[in-house]
């Protein structure tokens, strides 16, 4: 689907010219698909040095076909694409230069401006936006807390990613269905039930349930170390469970309350609602039907009592799906989840955003429903593995050390939260005490400041959590996004007039500002790159890179060494200005709430 014209421009141009300049291989084949402006469009690049202009297109793959030498070629295309773009007033806006095997192309100043501002200003924030997704289908499985644990920092990261994704499809034209899959079911239950009754009292839950929980889950992990009986008693209690005994079913039901009042708060902190709040024990009465399907294509197999799915052929472990006892396990909820996921909501995608200590399980899940596919002889859009992928991302770290429940050295979220806020208040009040509700955008700022720490790296690579690091309000973080965004509402204010896209666009034509230009026109190719690459550490980046771009504009300075002002006594060159102020303000706004971030209009 073409829908940038720029480069569809280029793309065009350069079909020609090849058509021009190497017709004896036309004339071999004129149908060589390669050569058709489709198939050029979809080769050309960004370049990596933004001097070289807006576009490059490799010519390495064009000359090994006619067997010549791609600087040879790269001349003789630009000389005649800059000949065409004189001659061609529909094409007048382009200009080309050969950079060895790379053809370069720029968009004159003027007429990317004019495109550019235009339609920022149509669209606010809706700029980016796709139809792409045609109202599909995605489902988004994140956060997934464990109930009677505390939401602990490293579930930051399953959360902001997953909330990040949720809102970038939908922008991309997807129906977005967001799944909280909560870990409500499992063994884990009956070692907390036994830990309950032993060590444990109404009276101590009700003072502090999630940290008197927190507690007995540690405890029990530390006395099973000596006392084996206590893995037996806690199997023997998710059985019970299992099967519906009442008593429990009922501190189960008490745990899992006071559980998701508390994550309920947290995802208030962030802004985030969920459209489907179902845990894992939600699946139970789907299980029989999923081992059904199996059975009936031949997939089970029956290992020293315990049912399981053999993938040695694949190279995994097989697949568990019930112990010699009785008991279902993730995978045999995770199978039953897929199938309800696809029979309900018939899916383009479902990304789980998991962690990647749990790939292993994923491999082994998806190869189930692979085979499953197979055996029931599903047409290939029927086939349901081809949707599913696995978000995967690196463990969180707390001082090198990483965090687990049962280790009990876990950091909350609601500190982080709260630390953060304060910090920010503090520098608020050194530097701005008069600003309106303080602690309204001390809480935006931190809140900023923790998400945009998590996704300003890729999402596969560990984060070391470090206070003096994740609560930096300089350099690249997200407190100084919310600053560039306040900094530019103010200049807004100051300039106190209409600001609209009909400016002399000729005026924007120093170096500074058609960087800005460049990086404003391709903010809908990074939105795209990051729901491709389901990374929206592309959009950090790119924030943090327009930011820069922004800043060197506002203290750009004349021959003289003097101030370039962005409200001036040049009426037109203002007005010019404050147009693109404005577009970079959308643009910023909008890529950090696709980051699930809030932008302060002061700071």
């Amino acid at each position: 689907m073409l829908k940038d014209r720029f480069k569809y421009d280029m793309a065009v141009l350069t079909a020609r010219a090849f058509a021009e300049t190497v017709p004896e291989l036309f004339q071999k084949d004129p149908q060589m698909p390669i050569f058709r402006a489709e198939d050029i469009y979809e080769r050309i690049e960004k370049p990596k040095n933004p001097e070289m202009g807006n576009f490059a297109l490799p010519l390495f793959e064009f000359a090994r076909l006619i067997k010549g030498n791609p600087n040879e070629l790269n001349q003789r295309l630009t000389d005649f694409q800059n000949r065409m773009a004189l001659a061609d007033p529909d094409l007048a806006h382009l200009t080309f230069s050969a950079a060895g095997g790379f053809n370069n192309c720029r968009i004159k100043t003027a007429a990317l401006a004019e495109a550019v501002l235009r339609e920022i200003f149509q669209k606010k924030n809706d700029y980016g936006a796709s139809d792409m997704g045609m109202g599909k289908n995605i489902v988004i499985d994140y956060s997934s807390p464990n109930i009677a644990k505390p939401f602990g920092v490293a579930h930051l990261r399953t959360t902001a990613i997953g909330h990040s994704l949720y809102r970038i499809f939908k922008k991309m034209g997807y129906n977005c269905i967001g799944v909280n899959h909560l870990g409500d079911w499992g063994t884990q239950f009956g070692k907390l039930i036994v830990a309950y009754r032993l060590w444990g009292s109404e009276e101590e839950l009700r003072g502090d349930p999630i940290g008197k929980l927190l507690e007995l889950y540690v405890r029990y992990h530390k006395e099973e170390e000596s006392d084996s009986s206590l893995t037996d008693a806690a199997r023997a209690a998710f059985k019970a469970l299992e099967d519906g005994h009442p008593e429990e079913t009922e501190l189960w039901e008490k745990f899992r309350d006071y559980s998701i009042t508390a994550f309920e708060k947290t995802y208030r902190r962030l802004g985030i609602k969920f459209d489907h709040y179902s845990g894992e024990s939600f699946y139970n009465d789907k299980i029989e039907p999923a081992l059904s399907r199996l059975e009936k294509a031949g997939l089970l197999e029956m290992s020293q009592g315990a049912l399981t799915v053999n993938l040695d052929k694949y190279h995994l472990p097989p697949c568990l799906l019930r112990r010699s006892d009785g008991a279902t396990l993730y995978a045999t909820r995770d199978v039953a989840a897929v199938l309800y996921r696809w029979e309900t909501f018939h899916f383009e995608k479902a990304l789980y955003v998991v962690a990647s200590a749990q790939r292993d399980h994923f491999q082994q899940v998806f190869k189930v429903i692979e085979l499953l596919d197979e055996a029931e002889k599903h047409l290939p859009e029927e086939k349901v593995a081809l949707h599913l992928v696995h978000v995967d991302f690196g463990w969180i770290k707390f001082q090198d050390d990483i965090m687990s429940t049962r280790k009990g050295n876990i950091v909350f979220l609601e500190d982080v939260l709260d630390r953060a806020a304060e910090l920010a208040r503090e520098k608020i009040v050194e530097k701005n005490p008069e600003l309106p509700d303080i602690d309204k955008i001390s809480r935006m700022i931190g809140h900023g400041a923790v998400i945009f720490g998590d996704l300003a790296s890729r999402r596969q690579k560990d984060i070391n959590f470090v206070w003096s690091e994740v609560l930096n309000f300089e350099g690249g973080t997200g407190p100084y996004l919310q600053y560039t965004h306040a900094r530019l509402s103010s200049l807004i204010r100051k300039y106190n007039r209409d600001i609209g896209p009909d400016v002399d666009f000729k005026l924007l034509d120093n170096p500074e500002e058609s960087r800005v230009l460049d990086m404003l026109y391709h903010f809908p190719q990074i939105v795209y790159d990051s729901a491709r690459e389901y990374e929206p550490f592309i959009i950090c980046s790119y924030l943090l890179e327009l930011g820069s771009a922004f800043n060197r504009v506002y203290q750009r300075k004349d021959a003289d060494g003097r101030s370039v002002k962005i409200i001036s006594d040049d009426s037109a060159l203002s007005s010019a200005r404050m147009a693109l102020v404005a577009s970079v303000r959308t643009v910023i706004n909008e890529g950090l709430h696709l980051l699930g971030i809030e932008s302060p209009e002061e700071m």
